[in-house]
């Protein structure tokens, strides 16, 4: 064998190593993420999650287009992880929490269920059911801050990561406004489930996320009002007391 063929043998043989040792790190890579992310959102490979879905409003078990949106976001996530899930109604999800994780869409208007998560798990959140009067409608109350709509232009909804528990699976809430705003929380999600775990790791959080011009932006346009875990957390501040009228 002459030195050409003989670099030539060492020169494959080399790449051949190299690439191997490449494969091997950016398999090792992948498969890091993908623990953390199954980690994060409490779906080791081929287990089961619920999705629970909210009826539209006036519906007859109709979920709202942005709602079906939304729940394919959640479903590649869960997909990307290799679990599987299982989409129940609101109304029909009559099961605790902790044993697998959960995925719960809309405001207390439209899912029951939220408003069990919410009295249940963020006492300190309030948001305004009532149809009357007309500005308060859909109303959130975090603590002592207070955060209405303006429908299309400046609309807010909750992302939360909650456990209860040692070794519970995480419940994740997408409280909205509207059904907008419940995709664009998930979308956050999606696109930023990495820096969440880094930040929080397997700790509860609520965030509040204002979804800015959404009749022009739809829900891309997302930005972090604040970290309300502390105040979402806490019982909710009792009312004032009227002073007593003066006599005098």
């Amino acid at each position: 064998m002459n030195d050409d063929i003989r670099n030539i043998v060492l020169g494959v043989a080399a790449a051949g190593v190299s690439g191997s040792l490449g494969w091997l790190v950016r398999t090792s890579l992948w498969q890091r993420r993908l623990r953390r992310k199954q980690a994060f959102f409490g779906l080791p490979g081929n287990s089961t999650c619920l999705l629970v879905v909210n009826r539209e409003a006036g519906g007859d078990g109709a979920v709202h287009r942005n709602d079906v949106f939304a729940l394919l976001e959640l479903a590649a996530l869960i997909k990307e992880c290799g679990a599987h899930a299982e989409i129940v109604q609101h109304d029909t999800a009559r099961r605790g929490f902790g044993e697998q994780s959960e995925f719960c869409l809309g405001g207390p208007g439209s899912n029951r269920r939220m408003g069990a998560h919410l009295a249940t798990l963020l006492p300190g959140v309030r948001m305004n059911t009532d149809p009357e009067p007309r500005a308060e409608r859909g109303a959130l109350r975090i603590g002592t801050d207070h955060y209405r709509v303006e429908s299309g232009s400046v609309e807010y909804v909750l992302l939360a990561r909650l456990t209860v528990g040692e070794d519970a699976r995480p419940v994740f809430l997408f409280c909205g406004q509207r059904a907008i705003t419940n995709q664009a929380a998930t979308r956050y999600l999606a696109r930023r489930h990495e820096k969440l775990a880094r930040q929080h790791g397997d700790k509860s959080f609520c965030l509040l996320l204002k979804v800015v011009n959404s009749q022009a932006y739809g829900p891309d346009v997302v930005e972090l009002v604040a970290d309300v875990t502390r105040e979402a957390l806490a019982p909710f501040p009792e009312p004032r007391p009227e002073p007593p009228a003066s006599t005098g």
